[in-house]
């Protein structure tokens, strides 16, 4: 790597891959994390096409990346580069791993082959699941004879449609591709999975290595986005939390602890609070979709971006006691009004989607064009909130 060349550090690898268009994008983002902090990454797939197109579009965003000026980390885009290999061995890559993250879904069959050194003798036509193009990939950090991996695991053929905040996942198969890990893990290492939906208890009941199973879920992309949330399973060892959340600081992302497993974890429960009271407001005819959006981008969500609901509520009166002695009444008034969990279905759907697909229509190339747009703000944002906490 000559004069470029730096030394790994010592830290995690951790994943999320989206859902829908964003799914290979997400696990590239991982990838791009980790060398940013200098991490050394390993990306595994049973295809070396697949891990050729991955490497090309890493280096091609961070190129773009470092030309704007939103190039995470101290190192050059050559140095962060030059750290990311490929690796087309799972069982190789596992062995002396001490971190595991399981970001999505892939061919079990495939995944299985790997685990028992038969990749050779099996590909996609031979495999039974019917999935196209099963993929997988790996990140890999090594230092000092120590490996810490991110496992990302996809299926391209998941890979169209629009994206999704959390869909439905195969819990059997996740199930599968936890305790297959199970057999041929140590007990140090960390197996953790990036879902947004599966509480913990589902994935990893019955595992030998339970006390060191927890859930680590990012949020879309992680690049730009460092909230993780670390779920604990019940008999999750308290050491493996606390293991989890300092990797996540040392990668440069904003870890938060659940104390105890529960649906929806923190953002998709406020998330959920957020939509169901918009959906209602729509539906009652109070107020357009348009407008509800406004209320969002360019009222509550200026002020989101940079403190919470408890902190604003602390600087909007002198202190958490005297707002609530100033507004509690009120906001129980108002919070009796709020009426039940909606459908989302019938009209209310049609009335929404006829006016978000007048402002953008569902056409690919406008929905992408306004992803991008999307993207370009969250980096922007992401790069003012970075230089404010440097002042």
């Amino acid at each position: 790597m000559g004069s470029d060349a730096v030394p790994a550090r010592h830290g995690t690898a951790c994943g999320e891959m989206g859902l829908g268009t964003q799914r290979g994008l997400i696990g590239r983002s991982w990838a791009m994390v980790f060398a940013a902090g200098g991490f050394k990454v390993k990306l595994y797939d049973i295809a070396q096409q697949q891990l050729t197109s991955a490497l090309e579009n890493i280096r091609k965003q961070m190129k773009e990346m470092e030309k704007s000026g939103t190039l995470k980390g101290t190192l050059s885009a050559e140095q962060q580069l030059a750290l990311i290999s490929v690796c087309t061995d799972l069982k190789a890559a596992v062995e002396g791993a001490t971190f595991i993250q399981v970001s999505s879904e892939l061919c079990w069959e495939m995944l299985a082959a790997q685990m028992r050194g038969l990749a050779d003798s099996m590909s996609n036509r031979d495999c039974t699941c019917q999935k196209d193009e099963c993929e997988v990939q790996v990140v890999e950090e090594q230092n000092r004879g120590h490996v810490v991996l991110d496992l990302i695991l996809t299926n391209n053929e998941e890979l169209v449609g629009d994206v999704k905040e959390c869909t439905p996942e195969n819990l059997d198969l996740k199930k599968k591709i936890f305790s297959q890990l199970d057999l041929i893990v140590g007990d140090n290492v960390i197996l953790s999975s990036s879902t947004s939906c599966l509480l913990p208890s589902k994935l990893f009941t019955g595992l030998k290595h339970v006390k060191q199973c927890i859930v680590s879920h990012p949020v879309n992309p992680p690049y730009f986005v460092p909230l993780v949330e670390i779920v604990p399973h019940p008999e999750t060892d308290p050491s493996t939390t606390e293991r989890t959340y300092a990797l996540m600081k040392k990668i440069g992302q904003s870890p938060v602890k659940l104390s105890r497993e529960i649906e929806g974890f923190v953002l998709n429960r406020l998330q959920y609070a957020v939509i169901s009271e918009a959906w209602r407001l729509v539906g009652e005819g109070i107020i357009s979709p348009t407008d509800l959006d406004l209320v969002m981008s360019d009222g509550l969500g200026m002020r989101y971006a940079f403190i919470g609901p408890l902190e604003t509520m602390h600087l909007n009166a002198e202190g958490i006691s005297n707002y609530c002695e100033r507004y509690s009444e009120g906001m129980r008034l108002v919070l009796n009004t709020f009426g039940p969990v909606p459908e989302f279905s019938g009209e209310i759907v049609q009335k929404v989607n006829q006016a978000m697909s007048e402002k953008i229509p569902v056409v690919p190339k406008v929905l992408d064009a306004r992803r991008k747009w999307r993207d370009e703000c969250l980096t922007g944002l992401a790069k003012l909130k970075t230089q404010m906490k440097s002042d």
